[in-house]
């Protein structure tokens, strides 16, 4: 078979081409980076996501193509959709990449979402103040992951603030939500149409950026199980979705909001190699590819715990009964995500507190 094109070279990328090799499948990722993580176990193809020679070499002989990441150059991901089939389609990338047009999609297929209005200048964010009140969150239309391109902002000296360093910036301001946790679900969709959900999961952020992972989620009753369902069923079919795509959402009582979708495998799922009967990343290239997806029921109780900065003592993670460590070769920085562990458990709560102790993690 011919190769699966990655546009991205990062750790999502190495993954995939991980899931790749047992099944006999090739990737070749494109990516601006010299060294990405994925180039060690994946063809790499060097240059910027919208330059039309690497995107042509890149692109050669592909069998199909998909997305690590959905911030693409408009005319990168026009040109590639031009030359070879992407799944999912570009159509459904721009809608996720969008904050507008993403909760405008939502909105439209009858999905609950957090109230929302366009900001262009002063005007626009003092009408959106007086509709939405505050708190509100200030965001970005694109270029937004791990807490970058949003602010919280509490009054209107603040709002002003946060327009004026934004300047530049097509905007949007979303009511705040005081929800009660935060919950993310893995759907799959093949090309046939064939639909699985993996179970939900509950997260927990610092500073924006995710920092621990428990699945199976807890206390997910039947209405909230409905729910998602619906959801997510609703969401891939109204974007002709094929691969894995993860909703995120806040859960206020019994009601679901979806705060983002991420049109790829996500960080949310990585419990998922060894938590799943298959991993995001294996049904990932089944759905694209068009085979039979995988089982997505959970093994047992996880907890995926992201590495941020540095790299934990390999011996003292070995130690750890039920912990699964899995570094993505990227040089270490303060914030930056570096690798995860899985660790299996019957109490999460428990699990999660082992973990940062054992590790010397916060």
């Amino acid at each position: 078979m011919n190769p699966i094109g990655i546009i991205g070279g990062g750790q999502l990328a190495r993954m995939l081409s991980l899931a790749a090799h047992p099944l006999g499948l090739r990737c070749r990722v494109l990516d601006p980076s010299a060294q990405p993580p994925a180039a060690a176990v994946a063809e790499h193809v060097r240059g910027a996501l919208d330059e039309r020679a690497a995107i042509e070499q890149f692109t050669d002989g592909l069998s199909v193509a998909t997305c690590e990441l959905e911030h693409v150059p408009e005319h990168g991901l026009a040109y590639l959709e031009s030359l070879v089939e992407m799944r999912p389609r570009a159509a459904a990338v721009r809608v996720a990449r969008d904050r507008w047009q993403e909760k405008s999609f939502l909105r439209g297929c009858g999905v609950e979402t957090a109230e929302f209005r366009l900001v262009g200048d002063e005007l626009d964010l003092e009408r959106a103040i007086e509709e939405l009140g505050l708190p509100l969150v200030l965001k970005t239309r694109t270029n937004g992951y791990d807490g970058r391109g949003q602010k919280v902002v509490c009054d209107r000296a603040q709002a002003l603030s946060a327009l004026a360093a934004m300047r530049g910036a097509s905007l949007i301001a979303e009511s705040w939500v005081e929800f009660d946790r935060e919950l993310s679900v893995a759907v799959v969709r093949s090309v046939q149409g064939d639909i699985e959900m993996y179970p939900a999961v509950e997260n927990r952020h610092t500073g924006g950026v995710l920092r621990w992972t428990v699945a199976p989620a807890p206390d997910i009753g039947a209405a909230l199980s409905d729910q998602l369902d619906q959801i997510a069923r609703t969401v891939v079919l109204g974007l002709d979705y094929a691969g894995v795509l993860v909703i995120e959402l806040f859960q206020v009582g019994q009601r679901l909001l979806v705060n983002e979708l991420a049109p790829r495998v996500h960080n949310s799922g990585h419990w998922t190699i060894e938590g799943a009967e298959t991993s995001q990343f294996e049904n990932h290239l089944r759905a694209i590819l068009g085979l039979p997806l995988g089982s997505t029921s959970a093994t047992g109780g996880w907890v995926m715990f992201n590495l941020l900065g540095g790299e934990p003592d390999l011996a003292r993670v070995l130690e750890l009964r039920g912990a699964h460590l899995h570094l993505y070769g990227k040089a270490a920085r303060p914030g930056r995500k570096i690798g995860h562990v899985n660790c299996r458990t019957p109490d999460p709560w428990n699990a999660r507190s082992r973990l940062q102790g054992f590790l010397g993690l916060s």
